[in-house]
């Protein structure tokens, strides 16, 4: 006697969900990362360029920003105190509006009190800065 026996199918799971959940993760990933970019906070020029053309003769010349090594700052050759440098840039500003102005960093300046010079640059309302860089192919100045 023979019994009917039905066939045993094999268990299969169905992936076609899983692999829906993994392109969509796949196209987020890929998406985000390519819009990611990196933004320096602060930008530094260095203070020798060997690009750097020399400036036509201005009109006026720029009140001169200096910053030199040992903390000191100097505004028009005048020696100014780093707290005192927001409200001495403000009335430089106010007392020749036409004046652009120009900073010079030592080498050897702290990055620090640079920083401090930048953001009372910023906080007198100054937006552009030309920096002075020295020509490495020149001969030094005595």
């Amino acid at each position: 006697m023979r019994f009917h026996t039905r066939k045993r199918r094999s268990p299969g799971i169905n992936i076609v969900s899983l692999l829906d959940i993994v392109v969509i993760l796949l196209i987020f990933f890929i998406a985000t990362t390519t819009f990611k970019k990196s933004q320096p906070q602060l930008e530094i020029n260095l203070p020798e360029s060997k690009t750097a053309a020399a400036s036509a003769a201005a009109k006026t010349q720029p009140l001169l920003l200096a910053v030199k090594s040992g903390d000191a700052i100097t505004l028009d050759e005048k020696p100014v105190a780093l707290d005192a440098l927001g409200p001495a840039l403000q009335a430089a500003v106010q007392a020749n509006p036409g004046r652009p102005i120009a900073m010079q960093a030592d080498r050897e300046a702290p990055f620090g009190v640079v920083v401090k010079v930048l953001d009372a640059l910023k906080a007198a309302g100054v937006k552009d800065i030309p920096a002075f860089t020295a020509d490495p192919t020149a001969p030094p100045a005595p």
